[in-house]
């Protein structure tokens, strides 16, 4: 079973992103945070095989996040999303090892990242 970390400060948005999930890959387990912390006691507690960040948050933004989950999980497929396509953030995210999605998010925004985390998976036999 392939469980997605959805983390989002905005609960409207991390239905966006659940709903797209949903329809791109019915069968995995969506789980949900409002930050960081909540992020990081979620994966504490469950599995998480994919997550997807929002890049603005209070507190730590997503892209420190993504560089703590990477040092964790170097093969974890992470995803950043933002509306901030600046060359540094995009440059930040690609060195933390994140795929960039841009905001707002959509099923075709998604569908390459979500497509290449499963073949993914599946090539590491999870």
């Amino acid at each position: 079973m392939t469980t997605v970390l959805i983390v989002d400060d905005s609960k409207l948005a991390r239905i966006v992103v659940g709903k797209a999930v949903a329809a791109l890959q019915p069968e995995w387990t969506r789980l949900e945070a409002g930050n960081a912390d909540e992020a990081l006691a979620v994966l504490e507690a469950h599995q998480v095989d994919v997550v997807v960040l929002d890049f603005n948050m209070p507190g730590r933004n997503g892209l420190e996040l993504a560089e703590e989950l990477r040092a964790r999980s170097p093969e974890m497929p992470i995803a950043l999303a933002t509306a901030n396509v600046q060359d540094e953030v995009i440059g930040r995210a690609r060195a933390a090892g994140a795929t960039f999605v841009p905001k707002p998010i959509t099923e075709d925004s998604l569908r390459g990242f979500l497509s290449g985390a499963a073949l993914k998976l599946r090539q590491a036999g999870k």
